[in-house]
């Protein structure tokens, strides 16, 4: 099968999505099928070629916002593929892959990333309105199938009216090497002094509302764990690192709290004893696999797709108003116990989200669209 993977960019700033749909492309590529990720970035990039994937990167047009490609649409009519998957909403990319769809008769398929839950929806919904009007015009009426993360995101596509057939096909996760988790240790405890002498709470997202990190500093100074710190590692989007530092300053009285921007940097995962993420949404949440994959325990909200980590005890998942409770009981649990839920949540998420598992999920619904799209 010839696939099509259409996403705005692979630079680390977008978050979970960069990392995630590379990883899907090269899983597909592993199981025989020719891939192609078409994608951005400020400038022009060589071809990457990884066995049967290849990764093309054009110039980014203006307004950088909605991602024209002026190159792109003349590429997709000379390419011949056998679906055409898009990832992400409100941005013109969806529309070169609409158009692509209709020319050649071939199914095209939209994953949302977490764009359609009714938190993300109400935002900016004017121009939310524009968009679905004037730069992707028709696109969601004209989707065969829909790719969702989660059994919760297939329900928030259909909580907006959309009844076309949903593949739940969930990110995977690959385990950490020791190499890789040695040279991250080194680099933070460099870093961060104080995380060679205390345990760690780690925030590890994009810096943005989404991820409630003003709440979470706030809940940190007010229950002041002893003999811990609070590191909030993210990718500056809606908040810089600047700004945070200036605000734990004003809020954080005696409690250990550092903030880093953590672009180009290796993930901190290394050092953590803990893994909190107070999301008012999230479709996946990559890096919470990411973080129990290297055996660390998670508190997150109930608004992400992890509540099967709580009747193993591997974790917490609870709603906004539980969390203050569900943190304080991690960072008071003895240390031993804490490592125990660790490494039962890594066993768990090891063996169940794979990315080979999922590219054979998504093939196999490729092709069960594909006589439908003509």
């Amino acid at each position: 099968m010839r696939v099509a993977h259409l996403i705005a960019s692979l630079e680390a700033r977008y978050g979970g999505p960069s990392r995630s749909v590379r990883q899907l492309a090269l899983a597909t590529a592993g199981a025989g099928h020719d891939v192609e990720i078409l994608t951005s970035a400020p400038a022009a990039q060589p071809d990457e070629v990884v066995g049967r994937l290849r990764i093309r990167t054009w110039r980014r047009g203006w307004p950088e916002a909605v991602c024209p490609i002026p190159e792109l649409p003349r590429q997709l009519r000379a390419g011949s593929f056998d679906v055409v998957h898009h990832h992400g909403l409100w941005l013109r990319t969806l529309h070169y892959a609409h158009r692509k769809s209709a020319r050649d008769g071939i199914p095209l398929v939209l994953s949302p990333r977490g764009m359609m839950s009714a938190w993300a929806w109400r935002r900016q919904r004017f121009k939310k309105q524009l968009a679905a009007r004037f730069i992707h015009p028709g696109a969601f009426s004209a989707v065969h199938g829909w790719h969702a993360t989660s059994h919760e995101e297939v329900e928030e596509i259909r909580d907006l009216g959309f009844r076309q057939p949903a593949c739940v096909a969930p990110n995977g996760v690959n385990p950490p090497t020791d190499a890789e988790i040695s040279a991250a240790r080194a680099h933070w405890e460099a870093a961060v002094p104080a995380t060679v002498t205390t345990r760690v709470a780690l925030f590890h997202s994009r810096l943005h509302p989404k991820k409630r990190v003003i709440e979470l500093i706030d809940l940190w100074a007010a229950l002041a764990p002893a003999g811990w710190t609070l590191l909030i590692v993210g990718i500056p989007e809606q908040y810089s690192v600047a700004q945070l530092r200036a605000y734990v300053m004003r809020a954080r009285g005696t409690t250990q709290i550092e903030v880093f921007d953590g672009s180009e940097q290796p993930a901190p995962y290394a050092i953590a004893s803990l893994f909190l993420l107070p999301s008012h949404t999230e479709n996946f949440g990559l890096v919470i696999a990411e973080a129990m994959a290297h055996g660390i325990p998670v508190v997150v909200t109930d608004t992400t797709p992890w509540r099967q980590v709580n009747e193993p005890n591997l974790g917490w998942c609870v709603p906004w108003s539980e969390f203050p409770a569900a943190v304080q009981a991690a960072v008071q649990a003895e240390p031993e116990a804490l490592r125990q839920r660790g490494r039962r949540a890594r066993d768990w998420v090891l063996r169940d989200f794979s990315w080979a598992r999922s590219a054979a999920d998504l093939v196999a619904f490729y092709t069960s669209l594909q006589g439908g799209s003509k």
